[in-house]
């Protein structure tokens, strides 16, 4: 598997521990997804200021505001759970989760936890919808919740 993790900013810092913390929450996401595909897979995440998400927002989702984290799938959503499959002799390109660390660290604020308690939360979120996971009723939100929080304590961060 091969998980990108990478700034796009130098405003915006990326510590090592962050990058690593990042790519087992990838992993994890994956797993309790029921996600374990044969073959190569990949999987990108950027960190972004709020100015570069906001443009991102505004170009492909119509939304003329800095928001926390994107998705940008790059497989096909189907009915139900989805289920990555290679394509022969190629890795799975999962797709892009892009970040804005700025928002990350103001929500942490907010919300009384550690900045890396929310980076693993937008992260598990991003990889969700990557999947094809939405939460546009009660009930796929809480499946969403579920899956998220269960990535999040198999790291150790827990509520």
């Amino acid at each position: 598997m091969r998980i990108w993790v990478e700034s796009e900013s130098e405003q915006v810092a990326l510590k090592p521990a962050l990058k690593t913390l990042v790519e087992r929450v990838v992993r994890e996401t994956l797993d309790v997804a029921g996600q374990k595909p044969e073959g190569e897979l990949e999987v990108s995440v950027t960190f972004v200021d709020d100015r570069r998400i906001h443009e991102l927002n505004r170009t492909w989702r119509g939304v003329d505001r800095p928001t926390d984290v994107l998705s940008f799938p790059q497989l096909e959503p189907g009915a139900g759970e989805p289920e990555v499959s290679p394509p022969s002799g190629g890795p799975v390109l999962l797709g892009d989760v892009v970040i804005s660390l700025e928002r990350a660290e103001a929500q942490a604020r907010e919300y009384g936890h550690s900045l890396e308690r929310e980076v693993g939360f937008l992260t598990a979120h991003g990889v969700l919808h990557l999947l094809g996971y939405d939460h546009q009723d009660p009930e796929s939100e809480a499946r969403m919740l579920a899956l998220t929080e269960e990535a999040l304590s198999r790291v150790g961060l827990r509520r």
